[in-house]
């Protein structure tokens, strides 16, 4: 089982990112996906996630700023990130739940001021 997040880079705060994240040897369409995130010195939180019947879930702290979306027949998970601030800075995983739970690598995204 692999997950494979792309998209992140350095942006201004105001600024948007799409994080994607591409998971293979999987039976992805039951799968909750999920974003998370890891600031410096912080632990880490959930930013959002949608389940098999695209039911979503949003961190108050990201609520009307970011969107999740899933693509079942590409195996793809999106997160839509705009009006960036700079608190939005962080690594960012994708994961994957079900019986088991998957990590993937993480994606650095930086928002200056």
């Amino acid at each position: 089982v692999q997950l494979q997040a792309s998209g992140g880079g350095l942006v201004q705060a105001g600024g948007s990112l799409r994080l994607s994240c591409a998971a293979s040897q999987i039976n992805f369409s039951i799968y909750t996906m999920g974003w998370y995130r890891q600031a410096p010195g912080k632990e880490r939180e959930l930013v959002a996630n949608i389940n098999r019947v695209y039911r979503t879930n949003y961190a108050d702290s990201v609520k009307g700023r970011f969107t999740i979306s899933r693509d079942n027949a590409k195996q793809m998970v999106y997160l839509q990130m705009n009006s960036l601030k700079p608190e939005d800075t962080a690594v960012y995983y994708c994961n994957a739940r079900d019986i088991i739970v998957v990590w993937g690598q993480g994606t650095q995204v930086t928002v200056s001021s």
